[in-house]
C-alpha cells in the first residue's frame, strides 16, 4: 500500500496518508488563490481513516461560496496549510498536494471555479472541468 508523508516547511506539523487519494483537484476560486499565493492551489482528498497527523496546528474556520465550512489546519510556527477539514465531506481529510513535495504525484483528475481561472493557464486536456 502507498504511503506518502506531507509536512509543513518546518516539519512541525505532518499528515501521514494510506492508500491512493479519492480525489485529487484543481482549484481556482479566490480564496485558494489567496491561501496557496498561486493562481490556483492543488489538493488531495483521502478517507479521514487513511490519515494520520502529528503535531500542533492552528485552525482558519472560511465558509465557501455554496455556505460550507472548510477548516483549514496550519503550523503554527512556519503557516504552512497542511490539511483541512471540509463539513460538508465529513468522512474526508484534504491536503495540499505541495505539502507532500513529491514530483510524482498523482495529477488532477478535476478542476472548479474556472470562472475564476487565469486565461494563461492551460489545463490537462483530459481533465474535468466543473463550474
Amino acid at each position: 500500500m502507498t504511503e506518502r508523508l506531507a509536512s509543513c516547511t518546518c516539519g512541525q506539523l505532518s499528515a501521514r496518508v494510506r492508500g491512493e487519494p479519492l480525489r485529487n483537484s484543481i482549484c481556482h476560486c479566490l480564496a485558494c488563490q489567496r491561501r496557496s499565493g498561486g493562481v490556483f492551489a492543488v489538493q488531495a482528498r483521502f478517507q479521514a481513516e487513511a490519515v494520520e497527523v502529528s503535531g500542533r496546528s492552528s485552525e482558519y474556520p472560511r465558509i465557501g461560496d455554496e455556505g460550507t465550512t472548510a477548516r483549514f489546519h496550519f503550523c503554527p510556527v512556519c503557516g504552512d496549510t497542511v490539511y483541512y477539514l471540509m463539513d460538508a465531506l465529513p468522512d474526508a481529510v484534504a491536503i495540499p498536494v505541495g505539502a507532500f513535495a513529491d514530483p510524482d504525484f498523482p495529477p488532477p483528475t478535476v478542476s472548479v471555479y474556472g470562472v475564476r481561472r487565469h486565461a494563461w493557464v492551460q489545463l490537462p486536456p483530459s481533465i474535468e472541468e466543473l463550474d
